[in-house]
């Protein structure tokens, strides 16, 4: 079973590779603004997707000027910074509040979630740029027919060192 969750993981992040390579580029350029005005990169994680967050403030290469959020951050937020905001999928309650919040206080944004078609709302909606993590099935076929293995924050790790790679480039650049 591990062979098959490894070769589907190996095809999903191909696919976030090859499909949102446009929204990633957009998405750091977006994000590195903040570095090169002194403001920060806050990232919001809602759920197991706080990795991110973790990975970004407290990894072994830690994104410049980033900052964990929570939701009492949203008042200090100012028209310099920016936010990632990270949750399983587009139309989840608690990253649609949060978004809702940083769209009526004017904060740029980026998401990572995978979009989901539907009437409700989405935070796709909200933000500058989206980036679609894919997920919409579980990755290994279980013995019943129903399919199990959701690795959501390891393809929103994935998603985000495409974004730190840029942004460190664009930096670099700059």
């Amino acid at each position: 079973m591990l062979k098959i969750f490894a070769t589907q993981l190996n095809g999903l992040f191909t696919k976030i590779r090859d499909e949102q390579m446009e929204e990633i580029e957009d998405s750091a350029r977006l994000l590195a603004q903040a570095v090169i005005a002194d403001g920060k990169i806050y990232v919001y994680g809602a759920a197991e997707m706080e990795s991110v967050a973790s990975e970004a403030v407290n990894g072994a290469e830690p994104l410049t000027h980033a900052a964990a959020m929570t939701t009492a951050d949203i008042d200090s937020i100012n028209s310099v910074d920016r936010v990632l905001l990270v949750t399983r999928y587009s139309t989840d309650k608690e990253a649609l509040e949060m978004a809702k919040k940083l769209a009526d206080h004017g904060i740029s944004f980026v998401t990572l979630s995978t979009h989901q078609e539907s009437d409700e709302e989405s935070i796709t909606d909200l933000a500058d740029v989206s980036i679609d993590l894919s997920l919409h099935k579980g990755l290994v076929p279980a013995d019943d027919g129903s399919r199990i293995g959701y690795p959501f924050s390891m393809a929103a790790l994935y998603a985000y060192y495409g974004l730190k790679f840029t942004i460190d480039e664009i930096l670099a650049d700059y």
